[in-house]
């Protein structure tokens, strides 16, 4: 007698989505750790390749120029190849860019180098997070995007510790290592099961996804945050070094709201998931608006610290709605999530170069008061035109 092959029960579905989470996590844990691991690196490159003010911004900003300029041709190989080959494509960049950033000896090249990370994680988020939305459960998916959004704060925190090993050990062994950590990953994606790319891969879809309300919203719920962290990153700790805190305080004031991040975001996800991602949304906005106008009033540096910590964690619950939102959206108008995803991480690359840079540059032309206000008042905005809107079904 012939025997026909055994089904998924439900405690494989949920041993594989454990692991897909986790190997998802770990991707992009990997890569935000190689986008932080640039600030202690910063002042050795200063001094040894003589760089201004304005090349050090450039190198900075490297990475989430790359990631603006290949987000959506990630998200078409995603929709057109399917999940598991756009992850492999951006693992190899990763691993790639890594070895040269660590043998570099010219700013151009570590730019370059920092320049193809960013365009090999828009392929790591949009295939990634694809791959996770398509095995989640509808009624945890704002639970798993938190979760993703936590292990990038993990990274982000880990991130100046790998560049403050860099600086020890050297760049060559220590950006090597990241390489074959990269590798090493690449390894479980090809043994994990992956669904086949679908048939929504027509870029022509766009068009209809920014016509969406739910996308437009859920960009929205990026970009305001984004703006927040872009700022908040340059003028924070400007402002702690002028009201005498040191170097490994400011970094500390930074890991503990990264840490509490890492924290808000799967929190986020659940809370999004049982009470709807518009209330998710009320709250962060309605604390993050409070907490950016005392920023720039905080007159002393514990003071400020305090202020930095408790807001950063609110603007950080703002991108798991934001990431719902356009999820939602793209499957109402037949986009594929790979297209999804890419549209995030235009969204958070363009805000985080608009507040780190324009930010920057207001700030030195008025005050940081000022743009602190613009944030406050953006949040303060977004929470009225949604305070009265009915929250939105997840697409049956």
């Amino acid at each position: 007698m012939s025997t026909s092959p055994t089904a998924p029960t439900p405690d494989d579905a949920a041993l594989h989505l454990r692991r897909l989470v986790l190997l998802v996590g770990a991707i992009i844990l990997v890569d935000t750790m190689f986008f932080a691991a640039i600030g202690p690196l910063l002042p050795d490159y200063s001094d040894r390749l003589g760089l201004s003010k304005a090349s050090a911004g450039v190198l900075s900003a490297s990475y989430a120029i790359g990631a603006l300029v290949g987000s959506l041709p990630a998200g078409w190989l995603a929709a057109r190849w399917g999940v598991r080959p756009t992850v492999l494509t951006g693992l190899a960049v990763l691993a790639a860019s890594s070895a040269i950033f660590g043998f570099a000896d010219s700013v151009w090249l570590l730019v370059a180098a920092r320049f193809a990370q960013g365009a090999g994680g828009g392929g790591l988020w949009a295939g990634g997070l694809a791959w996770l939305m398509a095995a989640a459960p509808r009624d945890r998916r704002s639970e798993l995007m938190g979760s993703a959004l936590g292990a990038a704060i993990g990274g982000a925190l880990l991130g100046p510790a790998l560049g403050s090993l860099a600086s020890v050990a050297g760049t060559e062994a220590t950006f090597l290592g990241v390489a074959a950590l990269a590798a090493l990953l690449a390894v479980f994606v090809v043994g994990t099961p992956a669904p086949p790319a679908g048939d929504q891969h027509d870029p022509r879809g766009l068009a209809r996804a920014v016509s969406n309300g739910l996308v437009r919203g859920g960009v929205w719920l990026i970009v305001v945050p984004s703006l927040g962290f872009g700022v908040i990153g340059v003028l924070g700790p400007l402002r702690l070094d002028e009201l005498g805190a040191s170097a490994v305080g400011i970094g500390a004031v930074f890991l503990v709201a990264a840490a509490f991040g890492t924290v808000a975001s799967p929190l986020a996800g659940r809370m999004a998931d049982r009470r709807g991602t518009l209330w998710v949304a009320r709250i962060g906005l309605a604390a993050a608006t409070v907490l950016t106008i005392l920023v720039p009033i905080a007159g002393a540096a514990w003071l400020l610290a305090v202020v930095i910590i408790a807001t950063s964690p609110f603007y950080d619950t703002l991108w798991v709605p934001g990431m719902a939102l356009i999820s939602d959206g793209a499957e109402a108008v037949g986009l594929d999530q790979g297209f999804a995803f890419a549209i995030f991480n235009m969204a958070w690359a363009g805000a985080q170069i608009a507040g780190s840079a324009g930010g920057a540059s207001l700030a030195q032309a008025t005050s940081d008061a000022l743009v602190y206000v613009i944030i406050a008042a953006l949040c303060f905005g977004t929470l009225v035109a949604i305070s009265r809107r009915r929250e939105v079904a997840r697409v049956a």
